[in-house]
């Protein structure tokens, strides 16, 4: 289905109970516009198609046993200020930070209610700054323009929902980081209740909170 890249998650979530298109198809629908679309914009950085294919089967079986959680079958992207068991978290900097041997709580809550984890995204070095370029991951674009910036630090989760890649991502917030990236792409970003959600223990103690872009 061509619309599949442009529908909402309230979208997705209708269709999979209606049985008009399934998680592995959407999944790999997906995958293919982020193999033709990513190079331009550079909203990913790290793609996890094997687990991804293994939790959308799980999630098309749950649909047919009528077991479906609430973001059943849903793709998201995490952006990587955000720990992934068995990947590393760069926060857009050089320095080897070794392999997260667990997910981050969001990522858990993420997963517990059926989400599909498609991979992480772009951030400044550190996350400190309203633009999203790194020396390690290079400069993430704005789809509508790929002249300007979508903002930051979640400038790749930004991208990667307003680009058609993904319809929903995760970015922390402390002084705009997700609200600056939303307001430069044209869309919602939600700025989480300070400590709602525990950031773990790799995380960096600052002013930030868990939220989400669609």
């Amino acid at each position: 289905m061509s619309e599949i890249p442009w529908m909402s998650t309230l979208e997705l979530i209708d269709a999979y109970g209606k049985g008009d298109v399934s998680p592995v198809e959407v999944v790999a629908s997906l995958r293919e516009r982020i193999d033709r679309v990513n190079a331009r914009i550079n909203a990913f950085v790290t793609l996890l198609p094997e687990t991804a294919d293994e939790t959308a089967k799980k999630a098309e079986e749950a649909y047919r046993r009528g077991k479906a959680r609430p973001l059943e079958g849903v793709p998201v992207a995490i952006k990587d200020d955000t720990d992934v068991a068995g990947q590393t978290t760069a926060w857009g900097s050089a320095v080897d930070r070794g392999m997260c041997d667990h997910d981050a709580e969001v990522v858990r809550r993420l997963r517990r209610t059926g989400a599909v984890v498609i991979g992480k995204t772009n951030v400044p070095e550190l996350t400190l700054w309203p633009w999203t370029a790194t020396r390690r991951w290079g400069v993430t674009r704005n789809p509508w323009n790929l002249d300007r910036t979508p903002g930051g630090s979640s400038g790749g989760s930004a991208a990667a929902v307003a680009g058609g890649l993904i319809s929903l991502g995760t970015g922390g917030d402390g002084g705009g980081a997700s609200r600056i990236p939303a307001g430069d792409t044209g869309l919602l970003g939600m700025k989480g209740t300070y400590r709602r959600l525990s950031p773990g223990p790799r995380a960096a103690r600052g002013c930030s909170a868990a939220g989400r872009r669609s």
